[in-house]
């Protein structure tokens, strides 16, 4: 469609405007939907042309008409005036209806009603032959082609149809042919002419729309562009600021920025200086962007308009402008995040309750120290443990335990010279760090202090308490000069101080961490003896004194480490101390001994009661005695069979409130309970009285000289009274000699076990004696220490 048109002032080229596709011969749109879009861009330029067109041809035949009157009395007259009221009747029926022509297909319909009905009149005009009819069948056609604005294919049906009925109806056999010949090459020269006049406007036509069309998406989309980039400036949350490069002078910012200075930066001299950042940071900032083009992490300060000072982070890079470089900044506000890390920073590198750095903070000041350690000069750590706090926290509560903490922290931190390092482990664990020429001396008389200082009583809550410390020394170059290595001699020497009676101090030295292998070792050796199924039970009659008779057994534990070789515990007692490994064997143990007796009962030997000990270690749980239960009741054994066995060590940092649920369900379910051992501990008659204990075992020490030592026989004699007297019974340890045996028979003592009846023996032993065991075997037991 040709001539120019818009559609509420906007086109609308459609898909692929941007690249138009145009018919070699027409000079239209090759895709449909593209030339629909724009001839319905067209559609109103075309109705308003048509109007003009439609009203020019009622005006302009109007007037033909009232030349044609000079046909008047002629043939010719009457159908001229007919051929003029027809095209001005057309003319005006057509400018009616073309203002119901709403798409572009109804419009062409009405031009081509127009162009066909008006050319078929005019053909009958033609007729007349006259000097203005042959210019008329020339001019028609050019006004068809140049003013109808319809589409191509119905624009040259309309031309050419128009032209034939115009030659039609002017040529006849009175012109001649050759004539008619040469109008009929006129005709056909104009339309070819024509055609290509009007291909050459749609192509030109579409070819413009297409270009506006663009320009006006591009022009739409940069304002779009403009518009987001704007409001993201306005609405980004962090302060925003372009500047000029040269001096810093303030050319844009957005909301956030003057939310955040609490003033308006777009005055003339607004600026980074005058936005609060201080001159030496701008320079700074202005040099690195001259140089780098970008800056990162750009961290200074900001004076805000009522005087506070913040800690910022600046990001910002240069920006080439037409007129001169600018820089964009974007600011980030730290000072509560670095507030924060100051908080948590010294929070993790120190101890809450004493404010002394920790762990981590001492590693790594130690590690500085080692590394930066002059010549001449040397280090000695001071690995400190409080004695009794546990008993402190147990009986005064743990605000107790909390200010002895922080009164010991106090204290130390005065003994420490200056320059020295002091932190607290963890627990109650402290570490010091001194420095000098003779390390090691240094250590020894800062213990001596720390020792000393200890001792004053600490006040807290009226009531007055004392602490004691073990202290572990090592030095270096002495010793060791790593971190690592230093800690681990510290920490056998505190170990050391710990085993030699605590509240003392002890240098460490090389022999201990060979015990600490050889402890190692051992352990190992004896978690593979354990996998091995190497640990197994031995087994110690106790004969009864009154009739020879075997009582029961004691279960000694055995480490058979080869067919030929078995250990007895001095062997490993180091491992027996490991509280993981004394629990296993005390497992172990169990089952092994539950599966004997089972055997025993099935075969029908009867064996009394047998005794199993029970170490420390295994009461640190709290399911003590449901353990042992169920391992009775898996080996199918009643727990009345059993004894077990404590010694006073069980003690050992718990009170009996903790040992007496563990022996009172145990006592319910049958087991009997014996304190082995009895007298050689710390612990009170109070434990007989609050502990269901029915049997006392004298300790093999005090048995072996009661024929030569009265000190021996005393105790002996007062402990046997003793459990008669409380009904409990009292067996004796370590019989070796008839001698003994008669004093003990004498003095009421039931119960004894030793070498002089029997060495411990082996499951297959015990069964062989457990068989031969009879009224025989018993008496010729008895008269063996009678007769003597």
């Amino acid at each position: 469609m040709r001539g120019t048109s818009r559609q509420r002032g906007r086109f609308d080229p459609g898909p692929g405007a941007d690249d138009p596709q145009l018919t070699a011969i027409g000079g239209e749109f090759v895709d449909p939907a593209q030339e629909a879009a724009f001839r319905q861009s067209r559609l109103a330029e075309a109705r308003r042309q048509a109007r003009l067109l439609f009203a020019a041809s009622v005006i302009l035949n109007a007037l033909f008409l009232l030349s044609d009157w000079r046909f008047a009395g002629t043939p010719h007259f009457a159908v001229a005036v007919s051929a003029r009221f027809v095209v001005i009747g057309l003319s005006l029926l057509c400018l009616g209806g073309i203002h119901l022509a709403v798409t572009p297909r109804r419009a062409d319909v009405i031009y081509a009603i127009w162009q066909w009905g008006t050319a078929t009149a005019v053909a009958v005009l033609v007729t007349s032959q006259s000097q203005l009819a042959l210019l008329v069948v020339l001019l028609l056609p050019t006004i068809f082609y140049l003013a109808v604005p319809i589409s191509f294919s119905w624009l040259v049906a309309g031309g050419v149809g128009s032209s034939l009925l115009l030659f039609y109806g002017y040529a006849d056999t009175s012109i001649g042919w050759q004539v008619g010949l040469g109008l009929a090459l006129a005709v056909a020269s104009l339309n070819i002419a024509l055609m290509i006049v009007v291909s050459r406007g749609n192509r030109m036509e579409r070819q413009f729309w297409s270009a506006v069309g663009a320009a006006q998406r591009a022009n739409e989309r940069l304002r779009v562009s403009e518009d987001t980039l704007e409001k993201t400036f306005q609405a980004v949350p962090l302060p925003l600021m372009v500047a000029r490069l040269d001096d810093g002078r303030h050319v844009k910012s957005n909301e956030a920025a003057r939310r955040f200075y609490g003033v308006s930066l777009d005055g003339p001299d607004g600026g980074l200086r005058e936005g609060g950042i201080p001159p030496e940071a701008v320079g700074d900032l202005l040099g690195c962007l001259r140089a780098e083009g970008a800056v990162a992490n750009f961290e200074t300060t900001v004076k805000m308009a009522d005087g506070e000072i913040r800690r910022v982070v600046l990001a910002a890079a240069a920006i080439p402008m037409e007129t001169s470089p600018h820089l964009v900044a974007a600011l980030v506000d730290v000072t509560e995040r670095r507030s924060a890390e100051e908080h948590a920073l010294y929070a993790a590198t120190h101890d809450a309750l004493t404010g002394l750095p920790n762990r981590a903070a001492f590693q790594a000041r130690l590690g500085t120290a080692l590394e930066a350690r002059r010549p001449g000069q040397g280090i000695c750590l001071l690995l400190i443990d409080l004695d009794g706090l546990k008993d402190v926290n147990d009986t005064l509560g743990h605000d107790a335990g909390d200010a002895a903490l922080m009164e010991t922290a106090h204290r130390l931190d005065d003994l420490l010279e200056h320059g020295g390092l002091l932190a607290r482990l963890g627990g109650d664990e402290f570490v010091a760090v001194v420095e000098g020429p003779d390390p090691v001396a240094a250590g020894q008389r800062l213990a001596h202090n720390i020792l000393a200082e200890l001792r004053r009583p600490v006040l807290h809550a009226g009531r007055h308490f004392a602490t004691r410390a073990s202290i572990g020394l090592a030095a270096c170059p002495d010793h060791d000069c790593t971190y690592g290595e230093l800690m681990k001699d510290a920490d056998l020497a505190l170990y050391a101080a710990k085993q030699q009676g605590r509240n003392r101090a002890v240098v460490y030295a090389p022999a201990m961490r060979q015990a600490v292998l050889e402890r190692v070792a051992l352990n190992r050796a004896m978690r593979a003896a354990l996998a091995e199924d190497e640990i197994i039970p031995f087994y110690q009659p106790k004969v009864s004194l009154v009739t020879g008779r075997i009582e029961g057994l004691e279960a000694l534990v055995r480490w058979r480490r080869s067919p030929h070789v078995v250990l007895s515990p001095s062997a490993f007692e180091a491992a027996l101390t490991d509280p993981e490994l004394a629990v296993l064997i005390g497992e172990r143990m169990v089952r092994r001994v539950a599966s004997d007796v089972r055997g025993w009962i099935e075969a029908g030997h009867p064996c009394g009661r047998i005794a199993i000990n029970l170490s420390p270690a295994q009461f640190a749980g709290r399911d003590l005695a449901a353990t042992l239960l169920r391992q009775f009741h898996a080996a199918g054994v009643e727990p009345t069979h059993f004894d077990v066995e404590i010694t006073e060590t069980v003690f050992l940092g718990r009170s009996s409130d903790h040992v007496a649920p563990i022996l009172d369900e145990l006592y319910r379910a049958g087991v009997r309970i014996a304190l082995d051992d009895f007298g050689t501990g710390y612990a009170g008659l109070i434990h007989l009285k609050q502990l269901p204990i029915d049997t006392i075992k004298i300790d093999q020490s005090f048995v072996k000289d009661i024929e030569r030592d009265a000190f021996d026989t005393a105790i002996v004699c007062a402990v046997i009274d003793l459990g008669c007297t409380l009904g409990m019974r009292v067996v004796a340890e370590g019989l070796e000699t008839a001698g003994q045996a008669r004093f003990l028979k004498d003095k009421r003592c039931e119960l004894a076990q030793g070498f002089f009846f029997f060495r411990p023996l082996d499951g297959a032993e015990m069964t062989e004696l457990l068989r031969n065991e009879g009224e025989e075997a018993a008496a010729a037991r008895l008269a063996a220490f009678e007769a003597t």
